[in-house]
């Protein structure tokens, strides 16, 4: 969907110094420089992307394109931003890629990319396979692309922020985001934890209005974000991000609805209140129609965890909305 289609790990060795050199006497420098998960290990450094293929980057990146928000978002909480030379036409976080060159949406410029000379190009495997012949160009050009995983879970975010924090040479900081978000991930968890059964609403949600809406099902992390705050996803018996039929759904009768699509529609909660059909629906009834910026509940990067505050505000304001 096009819609929803968001400390250092390197110690700067002195000139003449050979990389790895403080390791030899444990495991072997060469071994150690192909880890992907060594600590304060220095370039260069070999990652096995998203696509499964290996890409060794000789030196810490010093100017770089991302083409999609997720990146971008992660590079610039790595402290990144001022290295960053080109994004996607999408990206309106934070206020500063506002000033960056925009380099395609779903369809890359290529050559616009390879004249800003970047170090390192961060794919995403969303789009990668529609992109394979441009990205071969970008690395025919002697540009390191690396593949970033399509996150459908937290732990899969988890692998897409180490995975640039190893490739741009800030691994320590990223893993320090990680365990930032998993700590107020848990602290969300046990307060949604007082929710007791009878008390627990079914949710639906819209990430696309009305004739075409779409909702996660299982197997993404917006259903896993429902699971956290203890409320139903009334679309979980689907698979990945789905169209629904609104029969279904009004038989499901959902306690409270949340749409994502505010940023282009003008009114989305009386779009749902509205319907044909749905009036006897409890959410609908009971005034329980919100929207959550999708950028926060969409976005597999560190803001993530802005969105699932937002959601259990929406749908638990007692307990959560203080």
């Amino acid at each position: 969907m096009k819609k929803i289609y968001g400390l250092i790990l390197v110690m700067l060795l002195t000139a003449g110094m050979m990389v790895g050199c403080n390791d030899t006497s444990k495991e072997g420098t060469k071994e150690k420089q192909q880890t992907n998960h060594t600590e304060n290990q220095a370039f260069p450094i070999t990652i096995k992307d998203a696509t499964g293929e290996k890409v060794t980057i000789e030196e810490q990146p010093k100017k770089i394109v991302t083409l999609i928000p997720s990146n971008t978002e992660v590079v610039f909480a790595l402290g990144l931003g001022k290295k960053v030379v080109g994004v996607s036409d999408n990206d309106n976080y934070p206020e500063e890629t506002k000033e960056i060159e925009k380099v395609g949406g779903m369809e890359m410029n290529t050559e616009l990319i390879v004249s800003l000379k970047p170090d390192l190009v961060l794919a995403h495997a969303s789009s990668a396979h529609n992109s394979n012949e441009g990205l071969q160009q970008l690395k025919d050009a002697g540009i390191d692309v690396l593949v970033v995983n399509d996150a459908q879970s937290f732990d899969e975010v988890y692998e897409s922020i180490d995975m640039i924090g190893q490739a741009t040479g800030e691994h320590d900081k990223a893993k320090e985001i990680v365990a930032n978000m998993k700590t107020k991930l848990k602290e969300i968890q046990e307060k949604a934890k007082s929710v007791k059964d009878e008390e627990r609403k079914t949710v639906l949600v819209e990430v696309s209005p009305s004739p075409d809406i779409y909702t996660p099902g299982k197997n993404t992390f917006m259903n896993e974000m429902l699971n956290i705050i203890s409320a139903e996803n009334a679309a979980a018996k689907l698979d990945g991000w789905a169209k629904i039929d609104e029969e279904s759904m009004i038989a499901a009768n959902p306690d409270v609805i949340i749409t994502t699509y505010g940023y282009y529609t003008k009114d989305p909660v009386s779009e749902v209140t509205g319907r044909k059909g749905w009036e006897d629906v409890a959410a609908v009834k009971d005034g329980q129609v919100f929207d959550v910026h999708s950028d926060l509940v969409t976005r597999s990067g560190p803001r993530l965890i802005e969105g699932v505050e937002e959601l259990a505000k929406s749908v638990y304001p007692n307990l959560f909305d203080n």
